[in-house]
């Protein structure tokens, strides 16, 4: 965030405490090409560690059947980009629950990863993808104390997930300001910002 930006819409109020579950909703003016307007999930996080979570609203022109051959649903699956790290690695998150095994819990309606053969079926048999299912490429990490200092600084606010349907659908800067307004009156000066404040 630059000097103009950061003196009219910098929120002096605590960003929160990230843990893995929450969501981290990226400020307004965050440029970095990855995470401009990003909404990120966290899935493992400690405070005297790592952090790591992907990206859920940067949609890409791919989808599922490009990458793997052996879905066999005619309709395009959209692939999200996670993040700049690992881009060679696919995660699901989902709300299919105990039907997918090996699942990790993220919060009471969400889940990452399982039994990707499972998943496979799941898909390949027809089930609704949009609102139960989503795929993303990549990944974002965080060395040791590096978000804690980049919330401290307000580059994220840490909010609650919605239910799952509204995390598992939309895409893009619709979704970015989703979560802004889920953030409270406190945030409203991040929904109504100018493109380019120093322009102006």
């Amino acid at each position: 965030m630059g000097t103009i930006e950061r003196f009219l819409f910098n929120i002096d109020i605590p960003g929160g405490q990230a843990s893995a579950g929450k969501f981290l909703v990226a400020e307004p003016f965050l440029r970095e090409e990855y995470f401009r307007h990003a909404v990120v999930a966290l899935f493992d996080h400690n405070s005297n560690g790592s952090s790591m979570g992907v990206v859920l609203n940067r949609q890409t022109t791919f989808s599922l059947q490009s990458f793997l051959p052996e879905i066999e649903t005619e309709n395009p699956i959209p692939v999200f980009c996670g993040g700049p790290v690992g881009c060679d690695r696919l995660f699901f998150i989902h709300a299919l629950g105990d039907l997918i095994s090996g699942s990790e819990q993220l919060s009471d309606s969400l889940w990452i990863g399982g039994d990707f053969r499972q998943m496979t079926d799941y898909v390949n048999s027809g089930y609704p993808v949009d609102g139960y299912v989503r795929f993303v490429l990549g990944y974002s990490g965080w060395s040791p104390g590096q978000l804690e200092e980049e919330i401290a600084n307000k580059v994220w606010a840490v909010t609650t997930p919605d239910t799952a349907a509204r995390v598992l659908t939309g895409a893009n800067d619709p979704y970015w300001h989703h979560y802004v307004r889920r953030l409270g009156n406190a945030f409203r000066g991040w929904r109504y910002h100018p493109a380019n404040p120093s322009a102006n």
